[in-house]
């Protein structure tokens, strides 16, 4: 009896979330980066607008504050429009006061928030470029096999150009893309090694115009080296962390790889700044880790930096560390997304592994789940859905992994996080009965799909156990959302092995789906259904037809009738 009154009571409550949710008024933003914004050394620039508007119900009463002296926000008056399902829109207007910022690059936060509003506060990223983002020369490096190198730049206004290459036709500047909301223009000074080019240095220059900001009006020199030296390539040239006082360490991995020939060496690897920075390298696996420490750090801002020294002829690099501190305050959840593909803005069905991103969820150091059933606290934080507890698998300061349970309601819904007690912000989901995604390898849009020997059906790729699919092989593809399986299963146990959790809904199996050419006829497969002793992870089994199409990026989805999952890509020979 006493576990029935329980239940009813979980389930009342619940039913009181969701009630209070579709009356709450949600925050959406049009935009949540700005820039960088160009602007001439002892000038100001014009203020910019991002358009806030309600998606729920009630009425917004938004804040804006800013974590820059230079960066001055202000929440205007409410006016028609129709952006983003609103009929009411909040400008948020962002005045500048950079007439005494030196020349450089400044980046500042901007925080949206309404105590009573779900999905606040919401920040935007605004960044400053004092002098413009155009270079007085650009310094690139190419291998004597048809490679290339860039460096991408960005204006406000769309610019003239006059290009000059000696040597060949190597060198080109163009626009690279934009969008109806953009604040920047983007650029790309692109350097190709042509055929019958010897090694050697090669000049050329870039003549820009037409700008209504005089420092970007320059004409840009361009240096490029051709060469069968090592050229090394990190896997991100800065880093930019929120932390609060008293968080664990964080730990970031960079990766650096040779684009060039030779045999690329690491030297040191050193950190400067401040004894909350710390690097340690591993040379044997071509990575280096980043260590972040702000317990002991008051609120503020901090910059340092990491110098990556080699025998590549492009020198040592050096990567700018800027570490945001913040006061310790209630978790700040930000968004939610599958694990498959990390989009916020999908449908999330019941039983899928998703990961909450945001601030201050966990003081604890990382940990994840070592037993199943997945606890519904860990590091001293648990995640409400509907208000109800849901299993999980991994925290983090700003991630915290879990599982929608299997029997949260379909529509729209809410997520928080509670730290040791403390209850964050809400933030809104919705939730489905199925929604299929495929997960990817994390080379280029491969899936993770594993031939019968186990090996990737990828081509051949040196380190990696691979080989591309043959027709007929049996492969295993690996899931998420796919829905209701019989038996059912326990959020947060482990998949049953005997008997397995069936999917009963009919599917199929399309190989050489968005290829171009003839894609196969759709393939039943020999089994879909949760994975064995997992949780929330699904797998299909599957034999290449013999009329899949052939080559190295055959396209590959999965079909529920009109329900068509993400595509993922395999090698098929």
């Amino acid at each position: 009896m006493g576990v029935t009154k329980t239940f009813r009571l979980i389930t009342i409550a619940a039913a009181f979330s969701l009630a209070a949710l579709h009356a709450q008024p949600r925050l959406r933003l049009s935009s949540t980066t700005i820039g960088p914004v160009t602007v001439a050394t002892g000038s100001n620039v014009a203020s910019q607008s991002i358009e806030a508007s309600n998606a729920g119900n009630g009425t917004l009463n938004l804040q804006a504050s800013s974590s820059a002296a230079w960066l001055k926000p202000t929440v205007g008056a409410g006016h028609n429009c129709s952006i983003l399902g609103g009929t009411t829109c909040l400008p948020i207007d962002i005045g500048f006061n950079a007439n005494s910022l030196l020349a450089g690059s400044y980046t500042g936060i901007i925080t949206v928030s309404d105590p009573n509003a779900i999905d606040a506060p919401q920040t935007i990223t605004v960044t400053l470029a004092v002098g413009g983002t155009i270079p007085n020369s650009v310094n690139l490096f190419v291998a004597p096999n048809g490679s290339q190198d860039s460096l991408v730049v960005s204006t406000n206004k769309l610019v003239q150009s006059t290009v000059v290459a000696q040597g060949g036709n190597w060198l080109s500047f163009s626009f690279t893309g934009a969008s109806s909301f953009a604040f920047a223009l983007p650029y790309t000074i692109l350097a190709k090694h042509q055929s019958g080019m010897a090694e050697g240095s090669y000049s050329g220059s870039v003549a820009l115009s037409a700008s209504d900001l005089a420092a970007d009006n320059k004409t840009v020199a361009v240096n490029l080296t051709v060469t069968s030296q090592p050229i090394i390539q990190l896997s991100s040239n800065s880093l930019r962390v929120s932390s609060s006082s008293g968080a664990s360490k964080r730990l970031f991995r960079f990766t650096y790889a040779n684009r060039g020939l030779g045999a690329l060496t690491l030297g040191a690897v050193t950190a400067s700044g401040g004894a909350w920075l710390t690097v340690a390298s591993y040379p044997q696996f071509n990575i280096f880790d980043v260590t972040i420490d702000s317990g002991a750090l008051a609120a503020g801002t901090y910059t340092g930096s990491i110098s990556v020294a080699s025998n590549a002829i492009n020198g040592t690099q050096i990567v700018p560390i800027s570490l945001d501190v913040s006061a310790q305050a209630a978790p700040i959840s930000r968004r939610v997304a599958n694990n498959a593909t990390f989009s916020s803005d999908e449908d999330i069905a019941q039983g899928t592994i998703v990961a909450l991103f945001g601030e201050q969820l966990t003081y604890a150091d990382p940990v994840s789940a070592t037993a199943l059933p997945l606890p519904q606290t860990l590091g001293g934080s648990r995640v409400l859905v509907n208000g109800i507890p849901a299993p999980v698998y991994y925290t983090q300061f700003d991630q915290i992994n879990f599982q929608i349970p299997y029997d949260a309601a379909l529509g729209l819904g809410t997520v928080l996080v509670e730290r040791n007690g403390q209850a964050g912000n809400q933030v809104s989901i919705r939730i489905s009965a199925r929604a299929p995604k495929l997960l990817r390898l994390g080379i280029g849009e491969y899936g993770i799909l594993v031939n019968q020997d186990q090996s990737f059906p990828i081509p051949v790729t040196q380190g990696i156990n691979s080989r591309p699919a043959r027709v007929g092989d049996v492969l295993t593809m690996y899931a998420l959302g796919l829905g209701p399986t019989v038996p059912a299963v326990v959020s947060g146990a482990a998949s049953p092995t005997n008997p397995l959790a069936n999917v009963v809904t009919p599917s199929t199996v399309t190989f050489g789906a968005g290829t171009i050419g003839r894609q196969a006829d759709p393939v039943k497969p020999q089994f879909i259904g949760l994975t064995p002793n997992f949780v929330g992870l699904y797998q299909i089994n599957v034999a290449v037809p013999a009329d899949s199409p052939k080559g190295n990026r055959i396209g590959v989805e999965l079909n529920f009738g009109q329900l068509t999952s993400n595509r993922v890509e395999i090698a098929v020979q």
